[in-house]
């Protein structure tokens, strides 16, 4: 009964803002559309030689995913701040704790990000390119390369965030750090299937590059609550 009258709090909570997020989502989404040229310029630059299509409409739905990612991004703050709002009524987190959850989701979700961009894709991507030669030259779609790209630096953006939600479990009292320690071999097998789940290539390499920070992180969280002195 309490585990559901949490999850009404939160939900209730959620619904309140998520229209006025949605909103301008789109809002904000429309205004990037009109950069995506030269956004999608750049990330083509850093991570790609040439991109081609294979349908009439391939290049303007690029440029629509392009354009929602850029809004997500822009709007990742305003997004924790709705979410751990909802997550800390319950538990009645607020005033500076609640602060610190937001601030630092949010730092860390763009450093994922960051790391991605300037780390990660780019060794994947010339490994995997690596595998061509004279006789098999890669052609990469454009939809695709938008797919790839968007997916995984958002994803990491979001695995980034692993050890503040470790010790928000922590400090609420749903798991002990002691709980994450003999959890171990656990977590290993539930970071592959998440890696597995939001990579958007199922191959091993891709996996390993997310799955490898990921159970850093969570060694990390482990680490922040043993100096936290958070049992």
């Amino acid at each position: 009964m309490e585990i559901h009258n949490t999850l009404i709090t939160v939900i209730n909570e959620l619904r309140r803002t998520i229209k006025i997020f949605v909103t301008l989502l789109v809002i904000t989404t429309l205004t990037v559309f009109f950069l995506t040229p030269e956004l999608l310029q750049v990330v083509q630059h850093h991570l790609a030689e040439k991109l081609y299509f294979f349908s009439v409409a391939g290049p303007f739905l690029a440029h629509v995913k392009l354009a929602l990612f850029g809004a997500v991004y822009a709007l990742m703050p305003w997004l924790m701040t709705i979410i751990w709002k909802a997550l800390g009524k319950p538990f009645k987190v607020s005033g500076g704790k609640l602060f610190f959850f937001i601030f630092f989701t949010t730092v860390l979700f763009y450093a994922g990000t960051l790391f991605c961009y300037f780390v990660t894709l780019p060794l994947g991507i010339n490994f995997l390119l690596g595998f061509g030669s004279e006789e098999l030259k890669p052609v990469i779609s454009i939809s695709r390369f938008v797919n790839f790209v968007t997916l995984f630096i958002l994803a990491f953006g979001l695995i980034f965030e692993l050890p503040v939600f470790m010790v928000f479990l922590a400090q609420v009292g749903i798991c002990t750090r002691k709980f994450f320690e003999r959890s171990r071999r656990y977590a290993i097998l539930f970071i592959a299937i998440i890696a597995a789940m939001l990579t958007p290539t199922p191959d091993v390499v891709n996996m390993a590059m997310m799955g490898g920070p990921l159970y850093l992180l969570y060694e990390a969280g482990i680490v922040i609550l043993m100096v936290m002195r958070i049992r």
